[in-house]
């Protein structure tokens, strides 16, 4: 198996609020079948009704009512900019889970959650730099 990721997929409640949501954030996509795609750099993130998701990957949909053990995070070039993604994210919807502040690691994050209940982190990290394009490249961490 190569060392990428192609796709990542949402199950959500309503796929017209989540499409929203994440347009009020900027991202644009398109839908096909109940289906709405985003590019996001080199991958695509999808939004796909949940029930449908579970009934695709064979599994039982156990709901939305806790925390799944997976974060979703967009690095970004600045803290003004952790700030201003944070401001509208709650604007379009979200919660806030924990307000932008200073990291242990030197940087600065703050995290929040879709309409879904879906943890997105967003982060200023001094120590991971962002190609011109956005994607990140991963410091030698001298193993």
């Amino acid at each position: 198996m190569e060392q990428r990721i192609s796709l990542i997929t949402l199950g959500v409640a309503d796929v017209g609020r989540a499409r929203r949501f994440y347009e009020q954030l900027g991202w644009r996509g398109q839908e096909v079948e109940e289906t709405v795609f985003f590019q996001a750099g080199g991958m695509a993130v999808v939004l796909w009704g949940r029930g449908k998701l579970a009934d695709d990957g064979g599994l039982d949909d156990r709901g939305t009512d806790g925390f799944g053990g997976v974060a979703l995070a967009q690095n970004v070039r600045s803290r003004d900019e952790v700030d201003q993604i944070m401001a509208a994210a709650e604007q379009a919807g979200a919660r806030v889970t924990k307000p932008a502040a200073e990291t242990f690691y030197g940087g600065y994050a703050a995290y929040f959650t879709d309409p879904d209940g879906h943890v997105w982190e967003i982060a200023h990290n001094p120590g991971f730099k962002l190609a011109e394009d956005g994607s990140l490249v991963l410091p030698d961490f001298g193993a």
